[in-house]
């Protein structure tokens, strides 16, 4: 599959779970730290599920918004997406992500948002990297 790439960002990470993650031109900056449910301390710091939940959510209104834009489907203003990431061991070895998308559209009838959200699922990078890998839900709040 070829990409038409138009941006590109770069992070470095340092000490794993516990440890330090930035963008290299310096907009994102964040302690890592392990939450207790995987063995670590639980301290201040965030974790990449978290920074995957919060990257999912905002990328899904994105690939909403470019449905609209093109389908002429009114995407709210007050558009809300609560990503949940679970993480943990697969029955075939080593460890799997889930995501489950909560989806809000006030305004909007039930079908035109079921449409919406199908047709931003098939443009969304993130939903395209994880199809096939990771068992995504979404539900219509």
């Amino acid at each position: 599959m070829s990409v038409n790439v138009l941006y590109k960002t770069s992070a470095r990470a340092t000490g794993g779970r516990d440890g330090h993650a930035a963008t290299l031109d310096g907009s994102l900056d964040v302690k890592l730290a392990t939450p207790k449910e995987l063995g670590g301390a639980g301290g201040p710091g965030n974790n990449p599920e978290q920074l995957f939940a919060a990257g999912y959510a905002a990328c899904f209104i994105g690939a909403m918004k470019f449905v609209g834009s093109q389908t002429g489907i009114k995407v709210p203003a007050e558009v809300s997406v609560t990503s949940t990431v679970g993480i943990g061991p697969r029955a075939a070895g080593g460890f799997g992500l889930t995501v489950d998308l909560a989806i809000s559209l006030p305004g909007l009838d039930r079908a035109t948002a079921e449409t919406l959200v199908e047709k931003a699922h098939q443009v969304c990078p993130y939903s395209n990297a994880t199809r096939g890998n990771i068992d995504v839900k979404s539900t219509i709040a």
